[in-house]
């Protein structure tokens, strides 16, 4: 399973521990991913979608509907057909 974001592209990065003595190794920093099922009244459809804490707070304010269609016009792919 990937650990990226359906909507705001998030991912994994790569970083470094650093240990009292400054000894530096290899880590990986994942983005909160959340699995969540949503709604669209407007299409009358329930999507599962794998999304960052920051796109469910976003569609908390926005609106699900709304936050795809935005995506959309800046020529995001979602996955989501919205027709």
């Amino acid at each position: 399973m990937s650990k990226v974001c359906q909507l705001t592209g998030k991912r994994p990065i790569t970083g470094n521990n650093v240990s009292h003595s400054k000894r530096r190794t290899k880590r990986r920093f994942l983005p909160n991913l959340q699995k969540k099922r949503f709604f669209i009244p407007e299409t009358g459809q329930w999507v599962s979608l794998k999304l960052s804490a920051k796109a469910i707070r976003n569609i908390n304010k926005l609106g699900i509907y709304a936050y795809l269609k935005k995506l959309e016009r800046s020529g995001v792919e979602t996955g989501v057909s919205l027709k």
